[in-house]
């Protein structure tokens, strides 16, 4: 299916007032999780594709350091113009260069263009971003929080349980089949998405350029979006850190585990992402700074005691890492919650460019612990991973702390320009 198909004549603005369908929403929440899912797969696969391509699986790091990279580049330059243009376009356009994407991924034969497909991946698989803004937009606003944790559910099971769906498929059929499925599943999507869901109304009239500065005004501009992407973003560090290198702890003595057992350590995070509408919930009740530094405490918390994953008295060892891994994903995702209600608050006309800061701040911090990562397991092994999650736990608690402390004076108003 080709996106470029106009779309039918007839533009019927989302309301905001009428209830969403069930249908609807998981439509919108599973492909949020399909685009997600696709910055993820080749995580668990770094030692299977280093065999392929005949490369060390440590210089690989660079695979998912560029996805990250990748996704941080199209959130800033590309999210934002779902504010300037009919989303649904927006959605189907980017969803359909995914699918390319992950097809020149799958066709892959040298390490060079390894790298230039998992960057094309991280650009065009921001049309998960694209969806979180439409489902706050088509919800009524009395349900909005509740909508918008159910999409986030769908997003952050995407991108936990990639891992378990990609090690299993990499070790029956091998990894290039799970770049194919993953662009034969994006596809299933987007005919979905093009069939069901209504079309939106532009919220500015800027032009692209203006459009861009107007980022930069509603960073200066808003105190509480500075401190949700820096916050979140040390989140982000941590989360990435852990995950671009699972791969090759558990791969490595002592364990020597295949690809499938890694990836399924997805099932642990995803008991955490569950918990995304509970956080939202919590965050309607008792203020959504209650709930990020509840959030920060648990990556710090888990993180340190990571660090004793290697004594001879903390058996089994798999199994302390399974349940602190549920822990420090809770702490991540509730967090996340809490931060997007905080931003989507701010200002209805700049939804998408609110959300394009802050997981631009993500997925910086997300690039920046997968390369640091990478540097730290060359120098002082696996085990200053967990020390680094811990510094950012702490750093990402001390910001919501102080953020907290200056809540008591309001953001200014909108600027006219957005």
């Amino acid at each position: 299916m080709s996106i470029l198909i106009d779309q039918p004549s007839l533009s019927t603005s989302p309301k905001g007032n009428e209830p969403l369908s069930r249908g609807l929403v998981s439509l919108l929440a599973v492909s949020t999780g399909v685009s997600a899912a696709s910055i993820y797969y080749s995580q668990p696969l770094l030692e299977v594709i280093g065999r392929s391509l005949h490369e060390r699986a440590s210089s690989l790091t660079l695979i998912p350091t560029l996805t990250q990279m990748g996704y941080a580049a199209g959130i800033l330059l590309l999210a934002p113009l779902g504010d300037r243009h009919n989303r649904k376009r927006v959605i189907l356009t980017k969803g359909s260069l995914l699918v390319l994407a992950l097809l020149l991924a799958s066709l892959a034969q040298s390490s060079a263009m390894m790298l230039v497909a998992s960057f094309l991946v991280g650009v065009t698989a921001t049309v998960a971003q694209d969806l979180v803004p439409a489902a706050a937009t088509l919800a009524p606003e009395a349900s909005r929080g509740k909508i918008v944790g159910k999409v986030m559910t769908g997003l952050l099971l995407g991108i936990l349980l990639s891992r378990v769906v990609s090690g299993a498929v990499a070790e029956a059929l091998g990894w290039r089949s799970m770049f194919v499925l993953a662009a034969v599943a994006m596809s299933g999507v987007l005919l979905a998405i093009w069939r069901k869901v209504p079309e939106f109304v532009s919220t500015t009239e800027l032009p692209y350029r203006k459009l861009m500065a107007s980022l930069g005004q509603l960073w200066l501009q808003h105190r509480r979006l500075r401190y949700a992407a820096m916050s979140q973003g040390l989140l982000a560090l941590a989360f990435s850190a852990f995950w671009s290198t699972l791969a090759i702890l558990l791969g490595n003595a002592p364990y020597h585990l295949g690809t499938a057992t890694v990836g399924a350590f997805g099932l642990a995070g995803a008991a955490g992402a569950l918990a995304a509408p509970l956080a939202g919930s919590i965050a309607d009740r008792r203020g959504s700074g209650v709930v990020t530094k509840l959030g920060s405490s648990l990556v710090a918390v888990s993180f340190a005691l990571m660090a004793l994953i290697h004594l001879p008295s903390l058996p089994p060892q798999l199994a302390f890492l399974a349940v602190l891994t549920v822990v420090f994903d809770l702490g991540v995702q509730a967090a996340l919650i809490a931060h997007q209600t905080i931003i989507y608050s701010i200002d209805p006309q700049s939804r998408s460019r609110l959300n394009a800061i802050l997981l631009f701040g993500v997925f910086v911090g997300m690039s920046a612990g997968s390369g640091a990562a990478g540097l730290l397991i060359g120098k002082f092994g696996w085990n200053a991973v967990p020390v680094l999650g811990a510094v950012s736990g702490l750093g990402a608690w001390l910001l919501r702390w102080r953020a907290d402390q200056g809540d008591v004076v309001a953001d200014p108003q909108p600027c006219p320009a957005t």
